[in-house]
């Protein structure tokens, strides 16, 4: 929910004290008269409206907002459905422009045609890169939560693709166990009916797909395929008339095929939890091919895919960061732009054993697409660049000046010809040597005796030395000018005494919600906001070259530590994850900011914060206001469980799912696991009925195994 402008200025003393400024109490207070106003009419991104006749007999249409050839129908999707137009939605993915590219990329480095079309859907290379997770820039498999299912998973076929396109999604995600532990034996499987097993025995018994509830509608209650389409659409939409009326026809059915009514209503109530979140089979299909094929290619040409990733991605410097932090874990460089090696994009540079990515010259900010294109032609016609002299007298174009050449220096481009600290001492003369080469060239006419005077002998540029620049100040360029540091991470300069303290960002998206956690990085980007209480909180996005993580502070750690949340600085941060709304954040408890020059007295101090106890965080009390409503009701004691094996195997935690998943309530359930020295709390997605019996079946049926904490 958003603040109004009349709630910031009495919640708000930094706008309230801006609103006594005469210019901006006159900006404010328009603002106040606008607020509120509908801005626009938004526009289906992908929809697509077709009639046999001209548009303007069936609706109403508009030009879009600053064109004049751009028809959109003022009727919504419902009115349009209604009048039994057709509409369809053309997606387009990115994705497919990432396939084209690394197959181009491929074919110029290593002279191979890839026919996308006809590649085996059964390589092993690509099953094992899914079942280790290791799917960054893999189509529809890229979040923290997919890759944990997926290595639970361990995936051998297609067909386990697909259901995992289906299954990750809200709702259908709390199925993903049962999935995982019918492929590998653990569940039993069994069906209400025999018709039923042929339908599900793919899915392991879990309905995944649209098709399969058709299917059951069909096979055991009589149903036409358009009768079940009916079905499926009263199901999935909860039209609550239309349900009733088909639940009345498919137990109607059903007795006719000599099924039981009490059976029959059983089935039914089995099918419509399934069909509320039913994913139609064929669009999964699809999604799971690209992505297959995208997966096909990072594990059989690494260092092309990345490439086209790279090159796909570089106007977001975050997931450039997180790319070029995968390339580094498989093993590939991706270095600074190189005015001989750089293209456009991102490109794939060969020598001997080695490859390695070059930033593209388009990446460089204030290297104009103009200037970048005339580089590359040059070089392409007539060889690589041979020193400064050399590309100074070669590049003629109005877009070489000051700034341009300055962020070529700046961002390593020009390395090879000498140190950045030297070449950007020497700008202003290199400067006024373009300048008399281009002077040399306008007045280059010979003269009418074809003498040459001493003047116009040839010119050559020679660097005069200069101070050189510290590696900060270099990364401070690359992150101003590529968006993020190439040559090293100024969190580099702390990594190897954070070792055992401070997990990588990258293995803490990995661990379970609930799990309490030290990390640390450099705050890249501050969000602040007002809680209910109109306190100060803050929401900090933190990067230690692997990954970034969004660091929670909230208002009774802000009061003490607000000075130290400050761009570019290196915050050690103790907290608990915490996985709401499918994203991984951490709830931060303590924090303090690492000093350069005296990195072990820092380290000394984050050991010896107070202890802080983390078994139940609580968050709502800070979040930010929304609209009033009742008082929540207290929670009820949740069911707290610890294991004591060490790194216990995934065949306990599926048998107490379903033990849990037996005695459904309303008390929540925490599960405590030691893993060395680490303990992780895991909140299950169940709630429970917290019965003597199921206390009774988990002291009987995990004797030594989990064991129950009051």
């Amino acid at each position: 929910m958003f603040t109004k402008i009349s709630g910031a200025l009495s919640d708000v003393p930094e706008f309230k004290a801006l609103y006594q400024e005469p210019d901006a109490k006159r900006i404010i207070d328009f603002a106040k008269k606008l607020e509120g106003v509908a801005r626009h009419a938004s526009v289906h991104a992908c929809g697509i409206l077709i009639t046999k006749d001209p548009l303007t007999d069936n609706v109403p249409v508009q030009y879009v907002a600053g064109s004049n050839s751009s028809l959109v129908s003022q009727y919504s999707l419902h009115p349009i459905e209604e009048l039994g137009l057709l509409k369809m939605d053309f997606l387009g993915l990115k994705n497919l422009t990432i396939i084209e590219s690394a197959i181009n990329i491929i074919k110029q480095t290593q002279n191979l045609e890839v026919d996308i079309d006809n590649i085996p859907l059964d390589d092993q290379a690509v099953f094992e890169l899914f079942r280790q997770g290791e799917t960054t820039g893999v189509f529809q498999f890229e979040s923290s939560g997919m890759k944990r299912y997926l290595r639970e998973l361990k995936p051998t076929e297609l067909e386990d693709i697909i259901a995992m396109v289906a299954l990750y999604r809200p709702g259908p995600m709390e199925w993903i166990p049962d999935y995982i532990s019918g492929k590998h034996g653990i569940k039993q499987l069994e069906y209400l009916h025999p018709k039923l097993e042929p339908i599900l025995s793919k899915t392991y018994g879990v309905a995944i797909y649209q098709e399969q509830v058709m299917q059951m509608a069909r096979d055991l209650a009589g149903f036409t395929m358009g009768g079940a389409d009916v079905l499926r659409k009263a199901m999935g939409k909860k039209i609550v008339k239309l349900l009733e009326e088909q639940k009345s026809k498919f137990i109607d059915g059903c007795v006719k095929n000599g099924i039981p009514s009490e059976l029959a209503i059983k089935i039914f109530s089995f099918i419509e939890p399934f069909a509320g979140y039913g994913f139609n089979r064929s669009h999964a299909a699809c999604y799971a091919l690209v992505a297959y094929q995208t997966a096909y290619l990072k594990a059989n040409w690494p260092t092309e895919f990345m490439a086209a990733l790279l090159t796909s991605d570089q106007g977001d410097s975050d997931r450039v960061a997180i790319e070029i932090e995968e390339c580094r874990q498989m093993g590939i460089a991706v270095k600074q732009p190189d005015i001989n090696q750089s293209f456009a994009g991102f490109s794939v540079v060969t020598g001997g054993q080695s490859r390695l990515i070059r930033f593209g010259l388009k990446a460089i900010k204030n290297v104009g697409e103009h200037i970048a294109e005339a580089i590359i032609a040059e070089r392409k016609a007539n060889g690589p660049y041979q020193d400064l002299t050399d590309f100074l007298s070669r590049i003629q174009h109005k877009d070489l000046n000051k700034k341009s050449l300055e962020s070529l220096i700046k961002s390593g481009a020009l390395d090879a010809w000498g140190e950045r600290g030297q070449l950007l001492g020497n700008l202003e003369a290199m400067l006024n040597f373009y300048r008399q080469l281009n002077k040399r060239k306008e007045d280059s006419q010979v003269s009418l005796f074809g003498t040459l005077g001493p003047e116009e002998a040839e010119l050559k540029f020679v660097l005069q030395s200069a101070p050189s620049v510290p590696m900060s100040m270099i990364l401070t360029w690359e992150k101003e000018l590529l968006g993020l540091y190439v040559s090293e991470h100024p969190y580099s300069l702390y990594r190897k005494a954070l070792a055992g303290l401070a997990k990588p960002l990258t293995q803490v998206k990995r661990l379970h919600s609930e799990t309490e956690v030290n990390l640390a990085g450099v705050v890249i980007s501050i969000k602040k906001i007002l809680t209910k209480k109109h306190e100060t909180m803050l929401f900090v996005k933190l990067e230690d070259g692997s990954d970034n993580l969004e660091v929670l502070v909230f208002p009774k750690l802000h009061q003490t530590t607000s000075a130290i949340w400050q761009a570019g600085q290196v915050i050690l941060v103790a907290g608990t994850l915490s996985d709401k709304d499918g994203e991984t954040k951490v709830l931060a408890e303590f924090a303090i900011a690492m000093d350069p020059t005296n990195i072990a007295g820092s380290v000394a101090a984050f050991r010896q914060r107070p202890e802080v106890k983390r078994w139940h965080p609580k968050v709502e009390e800070h979040r930010p206001p929304s609209s009033p409503s009742s008082p929540p009701a207290p929670p009820a004691n949740p069911l707290r469980l610890v294991v004591k094996q060490d790194n216990p195997p995934t065949e306990l935690f599926m048998r107490l799912r379903s033990l849990l998943m037996n005695n459904p309530g309303e008390q929540s359930a925490y599960l405590k696991v030691m893993v060395g020295d680490t303990s992780k709390i895991i909140k299950s997605e169940l709630k429970v009925n917290i019965s003597q019996s199921l206390q009774e079946a988990i002291q009987r049926d995990f004797v030594g195994s989990i064991e129950i904490v009051s």
